[in-house]
């Protein structure tokens, strides 16, 4: 037997160097040949499939074409899609296509549009030249999710959430829900508690979206806040807080998320432009310029026009009772004039400085039957409430998801399955 520092001289170990190299050359052609079989094969040995994601440029006729379909083929595919699928135009970056040929040198016999995760379109040939077209809904595995933070010094709600692991998406959201309820410059605190249930949907065990939120509670300084996402009867949707009546209100108190206060509601305040004391009539908020307004409620737009105060501003009227005014904004979007019906939520202009004004910011004020009342507590009105016979049901459904709550605050691995 040879001795280790014979076996391991310069010859011998150019040869295993050699020898190793290749033996793994020939490992990873094996590896490469089985991993491009297993990828472009389909049901059985010879299938052949392929996935095409729409990139910027691409057209449905252009993709067809480049997989060797007839240009027969490509209008009888587009008038399927357009009919029984409602899909005229491919999104980039979005929707993908799977074709399959029943083996490589055949044409295509079948193909697979998915516009999303929750949805399949399938195309089939007869064989004559004609296609047809079947959608398919994916099933979706729903879970509530439950997650539950604490405000800390200097936090704001959204750092607070981001900690709690509520993804930003559902943050948003419940920002939007308790707009109607909270400011969130004046009523985040530290020590104060929140949780959040919400859904997240799955397919094949795996994670794909975000639903609803389906329940939040905030420890406000007025009190908790707390709403519940119900479907009544006639199917409709809304948030309801804990004795059935409706959690949105027809108005939000802070149109501009999550934007600071600068100046309040007062009957004397010092003008920073004028220098003497008058009744300030509003609530300003900062925000840069060019930070979208949402309308504040639906309603529609009675004044819009420019004067040495407010600058360029907007007037909208909600009901009978209520009107709301932005002011200092730098543009107007350009289709909102006055006549204008618009949604809650809709942009109606944008932050600016106009007017009398010392820096970029929005004047948000709240009318009430002619007199102005103070945006961040005057008691707004709820879009609608449940009757007798569903407060009974909604309390029971309530009483359920209470009772689940509590198990996830214990155990917020878990979820519960919808």
């Amino acid at each position: 037997m040879k001795k280790a520092k014979d076996i391991l001289n310069t010859a011998n170990l150019a040869r295993l160097v050699l020898g190793l190299a290749i033996i793994l050359t020939i490992v990873a052609t094996i590896l490469v040949l089985t991993v491009r079989r297993t990828t472009t094969s389909g049901p059985s040995d010879n299938t052949c499939t392929s996935v095409v994601v729409v990139a910027s440029g691409d057209t449905l006729s252009k993709l067809l074409l480049e997989q060797g379909l007839t240009h027969n083929d490509v209008n009888a595919i587009a008038s399927a899609l357009k009919k029984d699928a409602g899909i005229s135009t491919l999104r980039a970056d979005k929707d993908k296509l799977e074709f399959t040929r029943p083996s490589e040198t055949e044409p295509v016999s079948k193909i697979v549009v998915v516009p999303s995760p929750w949805r399949q379109v399938e195309l089939t040939c007869d064989g004559a030249g004609g296609w047809n077209c079947n959608t398919i809904d994916v099933e979706r595995d729903t879970r509530a999710t439950y997650r539950s933070g604490e405000i800390l010094d200097g936090d704001s709600f959204y750092l607070a959430g981001q900690r709690a692991g509520i993804p930003a998406g559902i943050l948003v959201d419940v920002y939007d829900l308790l707009a109607f309820e909270m400011d969130f410059e004046r009523d985040v605190r530290a020590g104060q508690k929140f949780w959040v249930v919400y859904e997240e949907n799955f397919s094949d065990n795996k994670k794909i979206d975000n639903g609803n939120v389906l329940a939040v509670s905030f420890q406000a300084l007025r009190g908790n806040v707390q709403m519940y996402r119900y479907r009544k009867s006639d199917g409709t949707i809304g948030y309801y807080d804990a004795e059935g009546n409706g959690a949105i209100k027809s108005l939000k108190r802070t149109p501009i998320n999550n934007a600071k206060i600068t100046s309040k509601f007062s009957n004397k305040r010092k003008h920073p432009v004028l220098g003497y004391t008058r009744a300030h009539k509003g609530v300003d908020f900062r925000a840069s310029t060019g930070t979208p307004i949402p309308a504040a409620g639906a309603g529609r737009v009675v004044a819009r026009g420019y004067n040495r105060g407010h600058g360029n501003y907007i007037k909208l009227r909600h009901n009978g009772s209520y009107e709301t005014l932005y002011a200092h904004l730098s543009k107007f979007v350009k289709n909102v004039k006055v006549g204008t019906s618009v949604r809650q939520g809709q942009t109606i202009g944008y932050v600016g400085s106009t007017g009398m004004s010392t820096g970029p910011h929005l004047h948000y004020e709240i009318i009430k039957d002619g007199k102005h009342v103070n945006p961040m507590t005057v008691k707004l009105p709820a879009i609608s409430n449940l009757d007798s016979k569903e407060k009974k049901k909604f309390q029971e459904y309530r009483k359920l998801l209470d009772s689940g709550v509590e198990q996830l605050r214990d155990k917020p691995d878990l979820f519960i399955q919808l």
